[in-house]
């Protein structure tokens, strides 16, 4: 066994035999189906009034790491960051086949931005013991920041291997699949690393009934940022290190115009295009 010690004064412990034990990192998101809009007041997501879904991704994430572990054995724990209601995407994930989550939900965390999220992350992740693989989604819709899996490894001084379409294992090896503009990358790391996968991984399982109704009595354990030893001071949209300062509504789209072909179409939309400036 060895130890990580993180920049916040907490130790990940690494363990080197046995089977898997991944950490995923999900997270709640407006449905990209529903309204979505930022709060008047301070110009955060207003997450009350849109309906909430695991994020896609994440649902891949909690997916392969399904599949490691049907193949490695070992456990999968999911952790997530988010308000009280985030516990539904917990129980997704879960039911899925997750074996337990522990839920990061504090007042103060309200306009954290992606630095401190990341850093309130990885203290979690070190609370919850002998970790070989974190595997989480490449972005969230609902920021689309793409960066929190490279912040979580570089804070937790892991090996990061990003945008994921395959992942293998042989031994204490990962090995991944990117597609680049010029083709397919093919990275390797020693474990414990960090994964994240993007929308070609996987097609995630649907949840059984059994697994809904297992999903009930796994355990789940929620922790304030007192618990995980956060300065309440550290996190939050008044030590944010980026904040929105204004935002306006989409404007209606306007209508467009018709061309009527009676011969000069082609020049109707020769003027049109210049008239645009686009030729």
């Amino acid at each position: 066994m060895s130890a990580v010690t993180l920049g916040w004064g907490r130790d990940l412990l690494i363990g080197n035999i046995g089977a898997m034990n991944i950490v995923v990192l999900i997270k709640q998101v407006p449905d990209t189906w529903s309204e979505r809009k930022l709060t008047d007041s301070d110009h955060t997501l207003d997450r009350a009034s849109a309906d909430v879904v695991l994020d896609e991704i994440n649902e891949r994430a909690v997916e392969e790491a399904l599949k490691i572990k049907e193949a490695e054995g070992g456990e999968v724990t999911v952790v997530t960051m988010g308000p009280s209601r985030a516990s539904e995407a917990i129980r997704k994930a879960l039911s899925m086949g997750a074996d337990s989550a522990v839920h990061l939900t504090d007042e103060g965390l309200h306009g954290s931005c992606a630095v401190q999220t990341a850093k309130a992350l990885a203290k979690v992740i070190g609370t919850v013991g002998d970790v070989d693989l974190i595997i989480a989604g490449n972005e969230a819709t609902d920021g689309t920041m793409g960066a929190i899996p490279a912040m979580v490894a570089d804070l937790l001084g892991l090996p990061e291997l990003t945008h994921a379409r395959k992942v293998t294992l042989e031994g204490r090896t990962v090995t991944i699949e990117r597609d680049t503009p010029d083709g397919v990358t093919v990275l390797q790391a020693d474990l414990p690393a960090v994964v994240s996968v993007n929308e070609k991984i996987n097609e995630p399982r649907y949840p059984s009934f059994k697994g809904i109704m297992a999903a009930k009595k796994k355990p789940v354990r929620t922790v304030s940022l007192a618990d995980v030893g956060i300065a309440a001071s550290d996190v939050g949209l008044t030590a944010a290190t980026s904040a929105v300062i204004e935002s306006a509504p989409r404007p209606p789209r306007s209508a467009g115009q018709v061309v009527t072909d009676e011969g000069d179409a082609a020049d109707q939309l020769v003027q049109y295009l210049v008239g645009q400036k686009l030729i």
